[in-house]
């Protein structure tokens, strides 16, 4: 069972016929769970639904596919975002962060910055969640670690921190340092 968090960018090609997607263009995507990991595979949908495979998606959801943004200009003086934030602990891959990754996803899903695409039930209790950003249309596998009313305010504090600045990452100083 695949536990790692990673972020997979939609892709900009048909993995079956690889054309170029156009913005606007319905598309469907979907996580294939290779041993610790999840590959994403964006297609056009005709080829999607023609394409034969000999294997299961994990998750699998149909959109639009929409251009990339372009970057604008970025502050001297970065400010961290819940969505940054979320970025760097899910590269960081820490346990001990799980909490606060999941109170971040669903702060940016209620925030309509992230989508929740499928919801997978583990043996252990926990669900694993599927979320794609609404912009960017990254995928984010995210662990829904069943938080129990009494810790809600240990781990929103611990997210105030890590936002403000105040608060640190393992081996690294504080975030406003």
């Amino acid at each position: 069972m695949a536990q790692e968090w990673n972020i997979r960018s939609r892709g900009h090609e048909c993995c079956i016929c690889n054309k170029v997607f156009v913005d606007g263009e319905a598309l469907t995507s979907a996580l294939r769970e290779v041993a610790d990991t999840y590959e994403r595979y964006d297609a056009c949908t005709g080829c999607w639904q023609k394409s034969e495979r000999n294997w299961e998606p994990f998750s699998q959801w149909e959109g639009c596919y929409e251009e990339p943004t372009r970057v604008v200009k970025e502050e001297p003086v970065k400010k961290e975002t819940a969505e940054t934030l979320l970025r760097r602990l899910v590269a960081l891959d820490d346990p001990e962060m799980r909490n606060v990754v999941y109170v971040l996803a669903v702060m940016l899903e209620r925030g309509k910055q992230l989508i929740e695409r499928d919801a997978k039930p583990q043996e252990d209790g926990t669900i694993l969640r599927v979320y794609e950003h609404r912009a960017t249309g990254d995928s984010f596998v995210v662990l829904d670690p069943r938080l129990h009313l009494d810790k809600i305010g240990d781990v929103q504090r611990q997210v105030v921190e890590l936002l403000s600045g105040t608060g640190h990452l393992q081996d690294e100083e504080p975030l406003g340092s």
